[in-house]
């Protein structure tokens, strides 16, 4: 079960240093490639939107 991204996503790029398999791309919003996500949680953690969950 891979996390996902909302449209609460305000693009600041602190999830992107945290996702220890660079699972996640740069855009308006950001996306997480569920193939390798490994379901940390990493990156919903620091989310200061809350915009990360699990899928």
């Amino acid at each position: 079960m891979a996390y996902v991204i909302n449209d609460d996503c305000i693009a600041c790029g602190t999830c992107i240093d945290e996702c220890p398999v660079d699972a996640i791309s740069e855009g308006d919003i950001y996306k997480i490639d569920p193939d390798l996500c490994t379901d940390c949680g990493s990156c919903a953690d620091v989310c200061p939107t809350d915009a990360i969950h699990p899928e």
